[in-house]
């Protein structure tokens, strides 16, 4: 097992810049190895762990709520200005995604693929955003396995939410790739024109 405080996160390096400048790496949170009795590397399955960002600083909020103090706010309304991070889906989580994912299936002992490990509502977003017509394969080399998870009901011994799994799909990454950069679930035609001429009336 590779990831932070287990081994080490391992770097998935980029290619060389074109000006020969230094191009930085990815890392892959987790990388589960399968190894031979002699400690060689039969076959690895990467995993990526996304929650959810949040835009703003939420830090004294939750500081308050530890101590079981009261938090005024911003203008006394008893809550931050921290809000989720939506958009990241788009900018950041998919675009590594693929990017990792066309690295590793070109991986021969990464037989099973990448698995993206994230909340169920982190895993509908990223369904919608790629149109929800994405074809269900079964896992292999160069596929991506999508594992949701949800919080159950408030254990009444420990006072706390359990982490159950939701659902679990399955697809390529071309799948993702395409429809990514080629999305079906457009708006109407010319809704921009519309939106235009009605602010000018």
């Amino acid at each position: 097992m590779f990831g932070k405080r287990w081994g080490g996160e391992l770097p998935l390096p980029r290619p060389p810049r074109a000006d020969g400048g230094k191009a930085g790496s990815y890392y892959v949170d987790w990388i589960v190895a399968k190894i031979d009795k002699n400690g060689e590397l039969l076959e690895f399955t990467a995993l990526e762990v996304q929650t959810i960002d949040t835009t703003g600083n939420y830090s004294d909020q939750a500081q308050a709520y530890f101590a079981s103090e009261p938090f005024p706010g911003m203008g006394g309304r008893g809550f931050s200005d921290a809000s989720m991070n939506w958009e990241n889906v788009n900018k950041r989580i998919l675009p590594q995604l693929i990017y990792k994912g066309h690295v590793l299936r070109r991986e021969s002992k990464c037989s099973k693929g990448l698995f993206f490990i994230c909340p169920h509502s982190v895993y509908e977003k990223i369904m919608n955003r790629l149109g929800n017509h994405l074809h269900s394969y079964p896992i292999g080399n160069g596929t991506i396995t999508f594992r949701s998870y949800g919080l159950g009901y408030v254990d009444p011994i420990t006072h706390q939410r359990p982490l159950e799994f939701d659902s679990q799909f399955t697809t390529t990454i071309d799948q993702v790739a395409t429809a990514f950069t080629s999305p079906m679930n457009l708006p109407p035609q010319d809704v921009y024109a519309a939106a235009i001429a009605a602010a000018l009336r």
